[in-house]
Formats: C-alpha cells, structure tokens, sequence
C-alpha cells in the first residue's frame, strides 16, 4: 500500500487490535486480487532508521510467512509498529503479531499455532 487514501480507509472502516509490540489493523476488499500491506514505522516505535527498516522487515516476514493461511486473503493490512518494537526479538515480535491476527479472526480457529 502506498496511498494515503487506503491507509484512512483501512483506519476508517477496518478493525484493529493492538499488542505490546504492534497494533494490526486489516479491512476484507473482494475487488482485490492479494494482500496489500502496509507498515508505519514512526520515529516513535525506533529513534534509528536502520531499526525502522529492521523492523520492517521482520513485519514483511511474519506476513510473508502466514498470509496463505489466512482464511481471507483478499484484504487490506496496515502495521503500525509500537515503541519497544526494536529491542523485542523476532520471536516476541512474532508472538505479538500472531496474537493480534488470532484476536482479529484472520486464522481458522481449528487451526494448530503457527
């Protein structure tokens, strides 16, 4: 995602949960064909900018890694890092994204954790 537009509608009419690490905000579009994600990384969440684009990247591989499990995969996703996001480890990292998208209902429930 890179228009200004789609993050506010994502913000507007999506739903978000926040953790300790990330907030995830996500709305469904059937008119799309993907994911389209999104990662804001405020000088707030890392006053470095190699520490912003670390934790970009960690972002862009939990999502890499469990979007085809997702049981809609046609959607919007915004993730907006917290201050803390650069000290935590990937696993904490991983562990806080997976529980918001668990408490957001983007997995199967029958489904063993990722």
């Amino acid at each position: 995602m890179t228009q200004q537009a789609e993050f506010a509608r994502v913000k507007k009419t999506g739903h978000a949960k926040a953790g300790r690490f990330v907030i995830l905000s996500t709305l469904e579009d059937h008119t799309l064909d993907s994911i389209h994600t999104g990662f804001i990384t405020s000088k707030r969440s890392a006053k470095k900018a190699h520490d912003r684009v670390l934790i970009r990247r960690r972002l862009r591989a939990l999502v890499q890694k469990h979007a085809p499990d997702f049981l809609e995969i046609r959607r919007y996703m915004v993730i907006i890092a917290r201050p803390g996001a650069a000290t935590a480890t990937f696993d904490e990292l991983a562990e806080d994204w997976i529980r918001q998208a668990r408490r957001l209902g983007l997995f199967p429930r029958h489904q063993e954790k990722p």
